[in-house]
């Protein structure tokens, strides 16, 4: 995960042609979708999420693109 500044800055990123363009978050959303990723993982019955489980805490952040589909 890398964070720009702007659309702006993603744009010149982009333009360099290192990469191509995945999926773009405020950093608001971001910080939502770690706090779900990494709840629970401090106790010793977690379990690794399935794939079905993981799109779904995505969708509960809003992350609905193709770009989040797993399965």
């Amino acid at each position: 995960m890398l964070a720009f500044r702007s659309e702006e800055h993603l744009a010149t990123w982009l333009a360099s042609g290192r990469n191509p363009r995945g999926e773009a978050m405020p950093l608001d959303r971001q910080w939502l979708l770690a706090q779900r990723w990494f709840a629970g993982r401090h106790k010793p019955d977690w379990k690794k999420r399935s794939a079905a489980e993981v799109e779904d805490l995505f969708r509960s952040v809003g992350l609905t693109s193709d770009f989040w589909k797993l399965t």
